[in-house]
């Protein structure tokens, strides 16, 4: 199944002042979940950011919220963002039935995101490339667990064209250029 902008949600699990810092990779964790974010407001595709209870881990990095826009941004106690009440209200007022997930930890919140959203009924994709945790046999596991559990894994670029179909969208070259 490819990704369709008009049928997707994308969330941000998770990126964090206090987190970030000891995650594997996690310039590429931003670089990736920012290049999709702007994807997102330049296609209209609404998004939510989390953040794993923001007074004990900070806040969103910086260099995430400077490519957010008005993406509204929502704390959390839960490790699965779907069993927060409002922001399981979020994902259902919006009525996608594609999920997109990027952020950290995989093993931890991004799994547990991604498995109650598959319990809820809708069609969950994980970024490889805009995930991790502090231990690369961590991220390595939870894949395969959301593999197993029929969660689609795709990369930036992967997410980015199937979201534009075609070389002759009329944001293609704007949008291109953000992988480059």
């Amino acid at each position: 199944m490819l990704l369709a902008a008009p049928e997707t949600q994308f969330l941000v699990i998770d990126i964090q002042a206090r987190l970030l810092p000891v995650m594997r990779d996690g310039d590429r964790v931003v670089r990736n979940a920012g290049i999709l974010l702007q994807a997102a407001q330049k296609l209209a595709i609404p998004a939510l950011i989390t953040e794993q209870y923001p007074q004990g881990l900070g806040p969103t990095v910086p260099e995430v919220m400077a490519l957010a826009g008005a993406t509204p941004v929502l704390g959390k106690m839960h490790f699965s963002a779907a069993a927060d009440p409002a922001i399981r209200a979020r994902i259902d007022a919006g009525g996608k039935p594609q999920i997109v997930l990027a952020g950290i930890e995989a093993h931890v919140c991004v799994l547990q995101t991604a498995l109650s959203l598959v319990e809820a009924g809708r069609k969950v994709f994980v970024v490889a490339d805009a995930i991790s945790s502090r231990h690369g046999d961590s991220a390595s596991v939870a894949m395969q667990r959301m593999q197993a559990e029929g969660i689609g894994l795709v990369t930036t670029e992967m997410c980015l064209f199937e979201w534009l179909g075609s070389a002759a969208h009329p944001d293609f070259k704007t949008l291109s250029r953000l992988i480059k």
